[in-house]
């Protein structure tokens, strides 16, 4: 359903990280998780792109070499959408990504009258410290 205030395809566009290690940022987003270069910009060493989760959503990389993620920094975690969530999390552990909760079952309950909302859902480590959920369920 169109946002309203928002309008047309209002909603989520992106999330950014930084990176201190392009090549690695690339190869985990890219080869592991299947993202695709939308646009790029800049030249090395301050690098920018937006790379494709699969449905015109993105995570947008800067390159800065001075960047030093804060612990716990203010983005507490991005989630992709999946229908393969335990494929996604066997690449990923194969990739040699730290899985930080894994794959489980969890049922939340709702308290605003939609009942239960079962999810499955992993979350793993990002190649710059950054937390990312993978998220399996029928609702959303």
């Amino acid at each position: 359903m169109p946002n309203p205030i928002l309008g047309g395809n209002g909603g989520f566009h992106h999330v950014c990280v930084k990176t201190r290690d392009w090549d690695k940022t690339m190869a985990f987003y890219q080869d592991v998780l299947g993202c695709t270069e939308k646009v790029a910009w800049r030249a090395a060493p301050q690098r920018a792109v937006m790379l494709d989760t699969g449905d015109g959503n993105y995570i947008e990389v800067f390159e800065d070499l001075a960047y030093f993620p804060a612990p716990n920094g203010s983005v507490f975690h991005f989630a992709f959408r999946t229908n393969r969530l335990d494929d996604v999390a066997a690449r990923v552990r194969a990739a040699g990504a730290k899985i930080t909760i894994e794959p489980k079952d969890v049922t939340l309950t709702t308290t605003n009258g939609k009942g239960a909302f079962p999810i499955r859902v992993f979350f793993c480590e990002g190649p710059n410290g950054e937390s990312i959920e993978f998220l399996q369920n029928a609702v959303t």
